[in-house]
């Protein structure tokens, strides 16, 4: 059956289909969505719960513990972590992928509303919102002003910019890094308390009742009604100063009597500066899916606007954009992917010496390509890093096709034979072949799509896209290039003494091939003896190739996570972090820099942290990121009394936790104290290892701590419980909460807090008034002791167990396997039995990768070896054709392991598509011997006539996807250090392949053909037995 026949003989229609899926594709492709990788959304949500005033282990207690007992029993949940630190928790929960994330908020609601009778009393409800760990913001802007107060400024951040920017389309939300939004803090003296006979909760009270925002109703009189309004609520803190707590001596005692109402901010213990000026900082986040460039694009134009509505003196800058980056990566990969197209055809043209041939081939890549993006709207993909890096790839191989028709149709038409037999006949002898080829190629990527995980998800664009691809390209192949050759292709003359040449040379090489190959098939014990060491020497190159998993990429952006000693006081802090900005500034390479103090990334806050958001010059003016790390973690190791650990961030997150570092070893245990030793030492233990630096733990112990011991007998005697003593506590140091200004856009907190003066000796404490059960006043020393004491600045859980988390980063050069093994060989040498350790985020998706791989790759092999099998109707063919696979395979290795390269899961990549790529040589050759095989040669001759008359095609496809690969190989611009490792296996494994299959294939083709007969002539003598 000759499958070209028709769309040979009904040219006009055969036209306009492929020009209607050109069209269509052409049109798709404005209308794709630009990203830097696909989209990947991870199931996660965050529960926020805050108790002004507790302390880590009370908020683990109380708060995270009964939360996280009622949340594990929701459906879906991979993993489950929290972190209590002063005053809050955070839970995280990390769920299965193939988890709906709304019916899973619904779930863990529900969850929540039935924990909530466990929590203190008291307490607000927690939040609940969902998160997305692999996708960060996409623009960092930051607000500042000369003169505007920082509260003002905040609520212009607020109502002006970030509300104008979250009615945009693609926007999700918009975050705020240093907020200072307006409070009102009572600053309460207790001795001016105590002297008048009051204590801290008699303050409260008063001005509760005196900042009442109840409603009046109406009045219906007799002739009209009339609405009611009760005494103006308390607006600032001159209003709240006039509260009248108490009256003695005849005289009102007011709260200006006994201390002072300040204007001041929610959060006074965190501060942000862009380039060493305060600010407040907006992260601006884009919806799933959403066109980064696109979203970025609108965010750039609506800025003009909102800077005019500012006011004077107001500045909004651009500290960092994310769609530049992206922007030029694809900016690059496109400027690849012409190049390859270009290289292509100049491969196709020395190879054929005949334009007209050429431009015929070349029309295979714009129709086949085209139709894929058509394809990639459809389903919904993007244009990413990815994707895009698939079309490339597709270059090298989508003209194979192509070329194999229009060389069988030239050989035919040097025969004698008319354009159209020639064509008529010469796609009907190879369609079968191309049919073989390209089913087979486009079953490479098929296990992809079964893959479960992270991988999958990250990879799935890609395989489909490179799939289309040659399926399409395996269509055109076999309808547009037999038409436009039955009418186009004509015998050309070599003009040219450069085509001349060229053709005597491959001539001279094909005839000194023919006599190396027959003089091979002598030595076919030698040859297959050959393909086993080289199999062998494959399995022992994968374990000494460096390994890694997802590349890092240079964004220009380097975040600084920041840790100071515990018990630090605020304004110490803030101190030291711009004194540590202003020293990170000053190298060369750094243009923008915005500094935190008391929050770090993940939105993670705390008494001893900062945070560090580096903007990077150009890349052509500095060293590589990873570079400007190591110079800056040399210049701030030189500062005492702080740690600076610095990221290169990557592509995509794969863990919910937080961290200063890349990698994380967490250890569980149910005993705390077992725990705390365990974890010291194997933070020693791992600081000794030489593979991996910046090591940190996320349990500080040396937080200072006061500890009120109640004295039992004294207590009871006065009739002061607990719970009195708590809440006297929580009044006087606890900031609570105690009241809300109520204003025409916004509410405001009222808080109460002993005088920050008087906070300065601790033996404030003792001072605090408390009321006894006759009514009378003493000091609280008079039933309780203070203890001074350490304790934890927070706590972990992780899978409802204490946990300690401590993260590290590779040394330069250095494989991830390796060091993962040291780390672990390193903390399980010291972990008592009650203590688990386990890799978490991406260090556990790596090892998971090291076991999913591999079987991706054996699972890719079986798919390969059943479609062949069907195709070939045979059990042997397939395993001849895929001989070359331990060539490719040793190949791609030896030239990642010379390049000094690593295996990630790109490199990986481009090994199973080398199974897809070698692999048409093999049925090239094997198709065109069982040809001749059936016309009555014998099996070598017909397998040594077969590579003779094949060997120009299998030279040029070979050459073809080299030269294709060869720009992602070398790694032109913006992300192409990332897409290399995938170019230099390709390339490695082509290579290496081509020589040593153009030997090996023939050799085992003639062995299995002879076993064959061998087994075909025992099966007829045992017959003839029987019958005898």
């Amino acid at each position: 059956m000759n499958l070209s026949r028709l769309f040979i003989e009904r040219p006009v229609a055969t036209l306009m289909l492929v020009l209607a899926m050109a069209l269509f594709g052409a049109l798709a492709y404005k209308q794709l969505p630009i990203n830097d990788l696909p989209q990947v959304d991870f199931p996660t949500l965050r529960i926020s719960a805050s108790l002004p005033g507790a302390n880590p282990e009370t908020m683990a207690n109380t708060v995270a513990t009964p939360l996280e007992r009622q949340l594990s029993t929701v459906q879906g949940i991979e993993s489950m972590s929290s972190s209590s630190s002063q005053g809050s928790t955070n839970i995280t929960l990390q769920f299965e992928l193939s988890r709906d994330i709304d019916a899973a908020a619904q779930d863990v609601q529900t969850a929540i509303a039935q924990a909530a009778r466990n929590l203190p009393d008291g307490m607000d409800p927690p939040q609940l919102r969902k998160i997305n760990p692999s996708d960060s913001p996409i623009l960092y802007l930051a607000l500042s002003a000369e003169r505007l107060p920082l509260t003002q400024l905040d609520a212009v951040a607020d109502s002006v910019v970030a509300q104008r920017l979250s009615t945009l389309s693609g926007v999700a939300q918009v975050l705020v890094f240093g907020s200072q939004k307006y409070a009102l803090r009572l600053y309460l003296d207790p001795a001016k308390l105590l002297a008048r006979g009051l204590t801290f909760a008699d303050v409260v009270t008063a001005v509760q009742a005196a900042n009442a925002n109840l409603p009046s109703g109406t009045l219906d009189g007799a002739t009209r009604a009339y609405t009611v309004k009760a005494p103006v609520a308390l607006a600032n803190g001159k209003d709240f100063g006039e509260v009248i707590v108490a009256y003695r001596d005849g005289a009102a005692v007011r709260v200006r009597d006994l201390g002072r109402a300040e204007d001041s901010v929610e959060n006074d213990k965190a501060r942000t500066w862009y380039n060493g000026t305060r600010a407040i900082v907006l992260a601006v986040q884009r919806q799933p899916g959403a066109n980064t460039v696109e979203v970025a694009d609108r965010i750039r134009a609506m800025l003009p606007r909102i800077e005019a509505e500012l006011p004077d003196g107001v500045t909004l800058q651009v500290h960092s954009d994310r769609s530049r980056f992206v922007r030029d990566s694809l900016h690059e990969v496109n400027f690849t992917m012409v190049l390859a197209l270009v290289l292509v055809i100049l491969v196709i043209f020395a190879f054929l010496h005949n334009l007209r041939a050429t431009l015929i081939a070349a029309l295979v890549l714009p129709s086949s390509l085209l139709g894929t993006f058509a394809f990639m709207h459809l389903a919904g993909y993007s244009l990413n890093n990815l994707s895009l890096m698939a079309i490339i790839l597709a270059i090298g191989f989508v003209v194979d096709d192509a070329i194999v028709v229009i060389e069988n149709i030239a050989r035919h038409l040097d025969m004698g034979k008319t354009r159209m037999q020639a064509a008529i006949d010469g796609a009907g002898e190879i369609g079968f072949t191309v049919v073989s080829m390209t089913v087979s190629l486009a079953a490479v990527f098929l296990p992809i799509l079964f893959m479960g995980g992270i991988l999958g998800r990250l990879f799935q664009e890609f395989a489909v896209s490179i799939g289309v691809a040659v399926l399409l390209s395996g269509v055109v192949s076999l309808t547009l290039t037999p038409m436009l050759c039955a009418r186009g292709l004509k015998h050309e003359a070599l003009n040219n003494p450069l085509s001349r040449g060229f053709d005597r040379g491959f001539n001279a090489f094909r005839d000194w091939y023919g006599d190396t190959l027959r003089a091979s098939m002598r030595h076919r014990g030698a040859m297959l003896l050959l393909s086993v060491a080289v199999l062998g020497a494959m399995l022992w190159l994968a374990g000494q190739v460096k390994q890694g998993f997802i590349p890092r990429v240079d964004s220009g952006m380097i975040f600084g996570g920041v840790q100071y000693p515990e018990g630090i006081p605020f304004e110490e802090l803030s101190k030291r972090q711009e004194k540590l900005a202003a020293l990170v500034q000053g190298h060369p390479a750094v243009e923008g820099l915005m500094s935190s103090a008391g929050q770090r990334g993940g939105g993670v806050t705390g008494g001893n942290v900062g945070r560090l958001v580096i903007r990077l010059t150009p890349r052509d003016t500095r060293e590589s990121a990873d570079t400007v790390i190591e110079e800056l973690r040399d210049l701030t190791r030189r500062v005492p009394g702080v740690s600076v650990f610095f990221q290169n961030p990557a592509s995509i997150n794969l863990g919910a936790m937080s961290s200063s570092s890349d990698y994380q070893l967490t250890l569980t245990s149910g005993n705390f104290e077992h725990l705390k030793n365990a974890s010291a030492e194997v933070e020693k233990a791992l600081q000794t290892v030489p593979l991996i630096v910046d090591v940190n733990s996320d349990l500080e112990l040396r937080n200072p701590e006061l500890r009120v011991v109640l004295d039992p007998l004294e207590a009871a005697r006065l009739g002061i419980d607990t719970r009195q003593v708590q809440q006297t506590l929580y009044d006087a140091l606890g900031g609570r909460r105690i009241s809300e200004i109520y204003g025409t856009s916004d509410q405001y907190t009222v808080s109460v807090k002993a005088l920050p003066e008087a906070q300065l000796d601790p033996a404030v404490i003792g001072q605090l008034p408390i009321r006894t059960v006759s009514g009378g006043l003493t000091r609280l020393d008079a039933v309780a002791r203070v203890e001074a004491g350490v304790g934890p600045i927070s706590v972990q859980h992780y899978g409802q167990q204490t946990a300690v988390t401590l993260s590290f980063s590779l040394a330069p050069g250095v494989s991830l396997n390796e060091a993962l093994e040291a780390a672990r060989s390193a903390a399980v040498a010291v972990l008592p039995a009650d203590v688990t350790a386990q890799f978490s985020g991406s260090a556990e998706k790596f090892q998971e990768s090291t076991v999913a791989l591999p079987l991706l790759l054996l699972f890719t092999v079986i798919v390969i070896y059943m479609v062949l099998a069907v195709l070939y109707e045979h059990l042997g063919h397939p395993l001849t054709i895929l001989t070359a696979l331990p060539l490719a395979g040793f190949g791609a290795l030896l030239v990642l392991l010379l390049a000094d390269e690593e295996l990630n899961i790109f490199s990986f990549v481009g090994i199973i598509l080398l199974v897809g790529l070698v692999k048409k040589n093999g049925i090239m050759m094997i198709d065109f011997a069982l040809t001749r095989q059936r016309a009555g040669m014998s099996a070598e001759d017909a397998i040594v006539e077969a590579c003779l008359v094949r060997l120009r095609p299998i030279m040029m496809t070979t050459f073809a996807a080299i030269f294709a690969t060869l720009p992602i190989a070398i790694g032109f611009g913006t992300g192409g250090e990332a897409r290399r490792p995938l170019g230099i296996a390709v390339i490695g494994g082509l290579v290496f392949s081509q020589f040593l299959t153009l030997y090996i294939t023939p050799t085992f083709y003639v062995s299995m053909a002879r076993m064959e007969d061998w087994l075909s002539r025992r099966s007829r003598i045992r017959a003839a037995r029987r019958a005898w």
